[in-house]
């Protein structure tokens, strides 16, 4: 390759790059839409969801939507979902299946965050009665993770199980009976909770992605403008 054509494949190469990286903020932007307007409608909604297997099993279609459950929770099999941080202190958020009365599956019932002991090897104590009750809450993709690595899914051996991501699929194996794809994050005034502070807005508003998408776009015209005077000044010399 010679030096004349280092700018022209440089220039060949970015501005594809800088375009899909508008697009990408541009999509990311839509999202955050939905998102708040999902947020928006299921807060207002006074209506509360009774959650059977009647109910279509589709999160997106019922994320931030009231619901209340009857039935009661497995206490021997509670999950803890690793490196979750609430006011800069890491713990766990504390998950524990609550199986619906007359049928066979369970929801995962997100019953809030618990410190991380000094010694990482003790895990926290986890008491909850499993006689019938009712349960209240929203109902919620389960917490996400910025980089998944592999095997962040499996559940560490015995009770409470350690995990990282969670794959309901999985916990399915593990505990033997049918789970709904979703979470219920427990209401504050609800019993048998810890710390719960759930999250109400988005990290990054719609307009933020659009702005960061006008700046992908500007460095591809930039760059364009660059290369059009650079090629100029090549072909005059």
């Amino acid at each position: 390759m010679t030096f004349e054509k280092a700018p022209t494949l440089a220039y060949l190469c970015l501005l594809p790059l800088l375009i899909a990286l508008g697009i990408w903020q541009l999509g990311r932007s839509e999202e955050k839409r939905i998102f708040l307007d999902q947020q928006k409608q299921g807060l207002a909604s006074a209506e509360i969801i009774q959650l059977s297997t009647a109910l279509e099993d589709n999160v997106d279609a019922l994320r931030y939507k009231k619901v209340q459950a009857t039935g009661h929770y497995d206490q021997a099999h509670q999950f803890l979902i690793d490196n979750q941080v609430s006011a800069g202190k890491a713990g766990y958020f504390v998950l524990a299946p609550f199986v619906l009365h007359g049928e066979a599956k369970a929801v995962l019932v997100n019953r809030g965050w618990v410190p991380l002991n000094q010694d990482r090897s003790v895990l926290p104590e986890l008491q909850i009665r499993n006689e019938p009750t009712i349960v209240r809450g929203r109902i919620n993709r389960f917490p996400g993770v910025g980089i998944k690595l592999a095997g962040a899914e499996i559940p560490s051996e015995g009770w409470p199980s350690v995990v990282q991501v969670v794959d309901n699929q999985v916990l399915e194996k593990k505990l033997a009976y049918s789970l709904f794809s979703f979470q219920i994050e427990l209401d504050k005034d609800q019993p048998e909770g810890f710390k719960r502070e759930w999250q109400t807005t988005a990290i990054m508003l719609p307009e933020q992605h659009t702005a960061y998408a006008f700046q992908w776009f500007a460095l591809a015209f930039t760059l364009t403008l660059l290369f059009i005077w650079y090629s100029c000044k090549r072909n005059h010399e």
